[in-house]
């Protein structure tokens, strides 16, 4: 994968990470103090499921 094309899956896995956190803060599953633990998670989770 080209330099480019890396950049811009990293920057897409960020996108959809956080959205998905902020509909959990918005449903009441996360709270803003939680997120520093919870947001690599989340991340780490997506980024396994799409297998990068």
């Amino acid at each position: 994968m080209e330099n480019k094309d890396k950049k811009i899956a990293d920057e897409v896995l960020l996108k959809v990470s956080k959205e998905i956190t902020i509909k959990f803060i918005e449903v009441g599953r996360l709270t803003p103090a939680t997120f520093a633990t919870e947001f690599p998670k989340i991340y780490e989770t997506i980024k396994t499921t799409v297998g990068k």
